[in-house]
């Protein structure tokens, strides 16, 4: 991983290796992220990959002008005014997708929402409108370590993981973003707090619902989630007559999709929404799925297909 001083030609260059579905450390206002296309499977199952995520967890995408929100998702009057207030800044907005959106099924972990931010930091806007895609950017460290502030953090967190680290000097705010979901029918709801207060929040819109206790907020958690119409069976070796079969390595039947023939996992991730959608649509009434080793993205893989093959 090479660290590069942020400039016009650095920039070209981070772009560049985006368009390669490359991951590059990118400065931002809040610390530093791990930057990749976020309309690419491909490039955001590296982000998770390389952070070692347990769950395909949603990611931020960010964006660098209201129109390119606008083009992701549906933003109500109360999103608008958030927006208009704290943006660019450290507020992300869960809100729902738009018919135009492009940030893919992995970034959103296969949700019908998508979460947005737009950065106060003038190296990561000049990245993504370079790019000319909302860029997703989860913080540029190992899943569960320190975030890190600087582009030295973000070597010494992920090595040779990154194609590249844009250098804009220490990350100003050094807190994560506030998130907040404003979807229809639903009172604001604070997800995670951040670099904007509740407090503030509170100046621009009435009400921030506060959650009882127990209630599940982050997306992802119910048992039962990213069902297919079909009954779904994991870890199967020889499929009913009924069944379409979903592959993995040498596991494979003619004529069947297979996530990974060669049995890499990151490419097994990057397909694993558009083909379970696939086969849906198809009109069997069972899939079965072959096993899926449990370790690396593999345990998220196989999170999705236990959530999948719930009983509902």
């Amino acid at each position: 991983m090479v660290i590069v001083a942020a400039s016009e030609a650095a920039i070209a260059q981070a772009a560049e290796s985006l368009r390669r579905a490359e991951l590059v450390g990118m400065p931002t206002e809040t610390v530093y992220g791990l930057a990749a296309d976020a309309s690419s499977e491909l490039a955001v199952a590296r982000i998770y990959a390389a952070k070692g995520r347990p769950q395909f967890n949603p990611l931020i995408a960010h964006v660098a002008s209201l129109d390119m929100a606008l083009n992701e998702a549906v933003l109500d009057e109360r999103a608008l005014r958030l927006a208009a207030r704290f943006w660019p800044g450290p507020l992300s907005l869960v809100l729902p997708v738009a018919p135009t959106g492009r940030v893919c099924e992995l970034a959103r972990a296969g949700l019908q929402t998508v979460a947005l931010r737009m950065p106060g930091h003038s190296v990561a806007m000049e990245l993504i409108r370079a790019l000319g895609r909302p860029v997703a950017a989860p913080s540029a460290n190992r899943s569960g370590r320190i975030s890190p502030t600087s582009a030295q953090d973000v070597v010494a967190e992920l090595g040779e993981q990154a194609a590249l680290v844009l250098d804009a000097g220490p990350a100003q705010v050094g807190l994560e973003s506030t998130i907040v979901a404003v979807l229809p029918g639903e009172a604001v709801r604070l997800l995670r707090p951040g670099g904007i207060s509740r407090e503030a929040l509170l100046t621009v819109v009435d009400e921030i619902a506060v959650l009882p206790p127990g209630r599940i907020e982050a997306p992802g958690q119910l048992a039962s989630h990213y069902a297919p119409r079909a009954r779904l069976r994991m870890n199967v070796l020889a499929p009913e007559a009924a069944e379409i079969f979903l592959g993995f390595a040498s596991h494979h039947r003619e004529g069947s999709l297979n996530l990974s023939r060669s049995g890499d996992l990151i490419e097994a991730a990057s397909n694993f929404f558009a083909m379970l959608r696939s086969l849906d649509a198809s009109g069997a009434t069972g899939i079965a799925v072959a096993p899926i080793p449990e370790h690396g993205l593999g345990a998220a893989i196989n999170d999705r297909l236990q959530r999948a093959a719930a009983p509902r």
